[in-house]
């Protein structure tokens, strides 16, 4: 009973910052962005060291209030010799115990024909992709405060007092981004810089009555370095700001690598999202796999209201090396 009117007083909590939630409309995002390249930036598709890559990534936030906000993310690209990458990925979230599924997927091209400095291996991509956005809700199962007894608690036969037309909608959605990487591996250096807008189409929101609110457009910028201490050991910091409507979020990190053999490597780092979480990495290469995990350790002021107000979050993907579009010599950062 002690844990229920926790999670009661919880929700009303987060309702009361669901106006502002709306007006932002954040999209679902997970820690471990650069392991779901497409997602981070069209320009990504199919930027990889083989001839086709696997990605899924899966996050679990919130465990300890109500039902979890659970997403999930697949994709697939590959690179053809002709200079162009196509790839699709899918992304799909269920949030808590309202109701709400959010459903993108997405077919994605690129283009990374152009090619500089002295061995060429400077490359600036450019990206877009299209597809559709479908959201649900399901009205059955909301717990309003019109419909709470003060003697008897949640009463689901009183009226709810809302008035809703729409509980599903499918709308079009574009994006298009652009990414710089230096692939020179004689360099110490390798900077890798990118940009990006999703829902340039700025879909219109089915849920709200008589209003005209659109999805904002989110722009991302994000970007690093690796940094190469010597034949065995790398450190990439990176960075990732994303913008939309009124909602902001900057993440800050690093990673190591350690090159144990030809067959194995070692990843351990961390990103600390500003005014909100730090987030301890570690993960491996093995072979033609990689696998990371992640936790988030909230560090804003929902962690005084409620334990477990903490993410899990687990990565793998999967990259074909039988035929390389790329030569083997080429550094591609972030790796992941």
């Amino acid at each position: 009973m002690k844990n229920r009117n926790i999670r009661f007083v919880v929700w009303i909590v987060l309702a009361t910052l669901l106006p502002a939630w709306a007006n932002a409309q954040v999209d679902p995002h997970f820690s471990q962005y650069y392991a779901y390249p497409m997602w981070l930036n069209p320009a990504l598709t199919g930027i990889v060291d083989g001839d086709y890559r696997v990605s899924a990534n899966y996050r679990n936030q919130w465990v300890n209030i109500g039902k979890p906000f659970s997403t999930t993310g697949v994709s697939f690209d590959a690179a053809a010799p002709n200079n162009i990458g196509a790839g699709v990925n899918i992304i799909n979230m269920t949030a808590g115990d309202a109701g709400y599924r959010y459903l993108n997927a997405m077919a994605s091209v690129s283009y990374r024909g152009v090619r500089f400095g002295e061995t060429g291996t400077s490359h600036l991509v450019f990206g877009i992709q299209a597809g559709m956005i479908n959201r649900k809700i399901d009205p059955a199962k909301w717990q309003l405060g019109s419909q709470y007894d003060p003697v008897m608690g949640f009463n689901p036969s009183k009226p709810s007092g809302e008035n809703i037309s729409t509980t599903s909608s499918n709308v079009f959605d574009a994006a298009a981004g652009v990414m710089f990487f230096d692939g020179n591996p004689n360099h110490q250096f390798n900077p890798f810089a990118g940009f990006s807008a999703g829902h340039l189409t700025q879909p219109r929101d089915p849920f709200l009555t008589g209003e005209d609110k659109r999805l904002p457009v989110r722009y991302m910028a994000h970007g690093g370095t690796r940094i190469k201490l010597n034949d065995i050991f790398s450190v990439t910091p990176h960075g990732l700001y994303m913008r939309q409507g009124n909602a902001h979020e900057a993440v800050l990190g690093a990673y190591g690598q350690a090159y144990l053999n030809e067959e194995f490597d070692f990843l351990l780092g961390a990103n600390y999202r500003i005014n909100d979480s730090a987030i301890p990495f570690a993960g491996f290469h093995f072979k033609s796999f990689v696998l990371g995990v992640s936790y988030d350790v909230n560090t804003s002021n929902l962690r005084r209201l409620v334990n477990g107000s903490n993410s899990f979050e687990l990565s793998l993907s999967f990259i074909s090396r039988k035929k390389r579009v790329y030569s083997e010599e080429n550094f591609f950062c972030p790796r992941l």
